[in-house]
């Protein structure tokens, strides 16, 4: 198991309290929540987000989509999903496909979805395929209280 410098960090200076947890190697989030017997609803996916004025990270359940017409909205600009060499470019210490959704670590301005807002767990992607970070909602809640947030995913 194995978690990037820059994640581990910022966990730590938040003061967040939070476990690894191993699962079979996958490699998208619906498939790991699935095969971990966790509700879609409480796995959170990153998903980064191009515009003119940067890069950003939208955080959704691993269940949704994003929905970039309301992202949009929401941010008053036209965004697009980024490209995974941008992703990469940005994520270097994850194994690409592996973004966690903490962006912060990496200086990313963070939006998250209201669904995973107050949920009783949280998990997502460690930076790896085979490793997720658990951690209650309210130390979640706390760990995003600075991101903006809002309803900006549909179920597939």
């Amino acid at each position: 198991m194995t978690m990037p410098m820059p994640l581990k960090e910022y966990l730590e200076a938040c003061d967040i309290d939070y476990e690894m947890l191993p699962h079979p190697r996958e490699t998208t989030t619906s498939r790991i929540a699935e095969k971990s017997h966790i509700s879609g609803e409480r796995m959170a996916k990153a998903v980064m987000l191009h515009s003119d004025s940067g890069y950003r990270l939208a955080v959704v359940p691993s269940c949704c989509d994003a929905d970039l017409e309301e992202l949009s909205r929401l941010l008053h600009e036209k965004v697009a999903l980024a490209s995974e060499q941008q992703i990469m470019e940005h994520f270097r210490d994850c194994d690409p496909g592996a973004t966690s959704p903490v962006g912060q670590a990496w200086g990313l301005q963070v939006y998250v979805d209201d669904m995973l807002r107050h949920q009783p767990d949280v998990y997502f992607d460690a930076g790896d395929h085979e490793t997720l970070v658990h951690m209650s909602g309210r130390e979640f809640d706390r760990l995003m209280k600075d991101s903006p947030h809002g309803r900006f995913s549909r179920h597939y």
